[in-house]
Order: C-alpha cells, then sequence, then structure tokens
C-alpha cells in the first residue's frame, strides 16, 4: 500500500488518502503529503491569469477566487510558497482515483470530513463549473 501511496499516479479505481498540503488553483492539483497531486473531479475553474483553456468549460470567476474557495474548504491558508501556492492545514481527504489527470496529476473524487464532496462544494461556491466530459453523470445537490 505504501508504495501506492507514493506513486505520482494513483492506479482508477484505488481508494487513499490525501492530506493536504498545498493548492495552485479552484479545481487543483492539491498536493498531499502522502505523495499524490490530485485535480479534481468533474469540473473545472478558471487558470491564476484568467485565461480558460479551449475546450474547457469557463466559470464566471476568476481564478483566485476559486482557488481561495477551495483553500477555505480545505482548512484556510497558512502562507504560501515562493512558487505561489497556497499552503493548507486540513483534515485528510477519501479519494477515489480516475487515473491519469496529465502533468502527474491523479483525477479523482474526493469527500472532505466537513463539506463532503469536494467537487460538489466547490460547485457550492459557484467559482467552478461542471465539465460534463468528466462528471460521469454524477449530479451535486445545489
Amino acid at each position: 500500500m505504501l508504495s501506492l501511496l507514493l506513486a505520482q499516479i494513483v492506479t482508477a479505481g484505488t481508494t487513499f488518502p490525501c492530506t493536504p498540503t498545498r493548492v495552485w488553483d479552484g479545481d487543483g492539483p492539491i498536493w498531499c503529503a502522502e505523495g499524490p497531486r490530485i485535480r479534481l473531479g468533474g469540473i473545472a475553474a478558471r487558470e491564476m491569469d484568467g485565461s480558460c483553456r479551449r475546450g474547457h468549460p469557463c466559470p464566471r470567476a476568476s481564478g483566485p477566487v476559486a482557488r481561495d474557495a477551495l483553500v477555505r474548504l480545505l482548512g484556510g491558508a497558512h502562507g504560501t510558497t515562493p512558487t505561489g501556492h497556497v499552503v493548507v492545514r486540513g483534515p485528510t481527504l477519501q479519494c477515489r482515483s480516475e487515473g491519469h489527470a496529465k502533468g502527474e496529476r491523479t483525477a479523482a473524487w474526493c469527500v472532505a470530513p466537513r463539506v463532503g464532496n469536494l467537487s460538489c462544494a466547490m460547485l457550492r461556491t459557484n467559482t467552478v463549473a461542471i465539465w460534463p466530459r468528466y462528471s460521469q453523470g454524477r449530479i451535486c445537490r445545489r
């Protein structure tokens, strides 16, 4: 099990813990103390420069606003790194991998103790958009 958690990409279908340590933007990556970097499943956020990538959903909220919403859901900001990542400290998430998400990230659906499904919680903040291609028909109650 330990070797699985140290791998950058967690095999699809595997359930794994993620203790968040830092965040880049509103849909990830979320760096996990256990090793993986998570790209949240089924949602899309603007890039930090405000752009939206071609073919991606483009929510109204800015990248920093979406990132800050995710940071609050994960337990709040505790500084920044020299690269601009926000340091977070919060409870361990329980995640289920959907496999590779480009850029050495694991696509995953994660549940946080206080907020439940993190992708759904982000949708409720109105800072991200649902991405039908990757939402796999999962419906979040708003």
